[in-house]
């Protein structure tokens, strides 16, 4: 199985560079205020970004972009934002190991708004997958 071209694995890879997230940002936020470490964080990401953009070749099909994707990417990126506006806000006034999973409640939510606005299908497995979830998140937050 070629890996890199597997979902499966980047998601997996997309999960162990959150949990490390959580931990970091938990330390990082002791001593600043939330909103100024989400803007050092974010600018960091914007540099990180462009630069693999740019060390890929891609920075140049910017321009090909028409404007419906442009809008649903800045509205990606406001949404982004916002989250981890109140991410780490809840990072400095929680323990991260309580915060986390309430923060993985978007997992449900992205199923049902999936269903609803994009059409996808949701099967029973899924339905009680998603449920396991949010009680699993419910506990832990309230442990």
């Amino acid at each position: 199985m070629n890996w890199s071209a597997n979902w499966i694995f980047w998601a997996l890879l997309a999960a162990v560079f959150a949990a490390a997230t959580a931990l970091l940002a938990k330390v990082g936020v002791a001593h600043v205020d939330s909103n100024l470490a989400t803007a050092l964080r974010t600018s960091v990401v914007v540099i990180f970004a462009w630069g693999l953009a740019i060390a890929l070749g891609k920075h140049g099909e910017v321009r090909l972009l028409d404007r419906r994707t442009v809008l649903f990417l800045v509205l990606s990126g406001v949404a982004t934002g916002l989250s981890w506006l109140c991410y780490f806000r809840a990072l400095q006034l929680g323990p991260a190991s309580r915060v986390a999973p309430l923060d993985k409640l978007s997992v449900p939510l992205v199923m049902l708004f999936a269903w609803l606005l994009l059409g996808e299908k949701i099967t029973p497995g899924a339905i009680a997958g998603g449920l396991l979830i949010t009680a699993g998140a419910i506990v832990m937050a309230l442990a």
